[in-house]
């Protein structure tokens, strides 16, 4: 038998679609605007990561006094001191600057409304009684631990791979693979129009 069509489909234009509906199926009281703003910024270190070298980052949103109660500092914090403005997520200069910082160790810990609270902390959350794929290293058991300890959304991202992965009470709940371009968001927010 002979093919009377042919569809071609862009595999990696598909994937690059992530729509809101992805991140609104987390139950969780962190707002749909600041998790955006974090797995944005995700999926960018995966991607670039920094000065062309692969970058890993750990972020832990909501929940952020349970979080800075189950971590301690590595190195001095480098957002203490700066007004609630000067430390959100979505600012772009803030973005900048945690970029460069997610080049130390430690993760960012990051409030519901998406002010960056303290970043290069180690998470002590305990692993004990969570199952992970092999090959994910202790920035993915922490992003684990953290978020089945403190109800936290944590997201991952692979130094080797620039995989990102959402962590939700101990789970993987989303996987973006780096993409070669940025993420395109969909919203479905909107009512379908009225038929007459």
């Amino acid at each position: 038998e002979h093919a009377d069509s042919l569809s071609i489909v862009s595999l990696a234009d598909h994937l690059a679609k992530l729509t809101s509906r992805d991140l609104q199926r987390l139950e969780t009281k962190v707002p749909l605007q600041t998790l955006r703003a974090v797995v944005d910024l995700a999926v960018e270190i995966g991607r670039e990561g920094r000065e062309g070298k692969p970058v890993g980052a750990l972020f832990a949103v909501g929940n952020h006094r349970k979080v800075l109660a189950a971590s301690h500092e590595q190195v001095h914090d480098p957002f203490k001191g700066y007004s609630q403005k000067d430390r959100m997520v979505n600012n772009p200069r803030v973005k900048e600057s945690m970029k460069e910082l997610a080049q130390i160790d430690g993760a960012f810990i990051i409030s519901s409304d998406g002010v960056v609270q303290s970043a290069g902390r180690i998470l002590n959350a305990s692993a004990e009684g969570l199952t992970l794929s092999k090959g994910l290293g202790a920035r993915h058991w922490a992003a684990a631990a953290i978020s089945k300890e403190t109800g936290a959304i944590a997201i991952a991202v692979s130094e080797s791979t620039g995989t990102v992965r959402i962590f939700q009470d101990g789970y993987v709940v989303l996987r973006i693979e780096p993409m070669s371009s940025a993420m395109k968001w969909f919203d479905f927010d909107t009512e379908p129009p009225q038929s007459e």
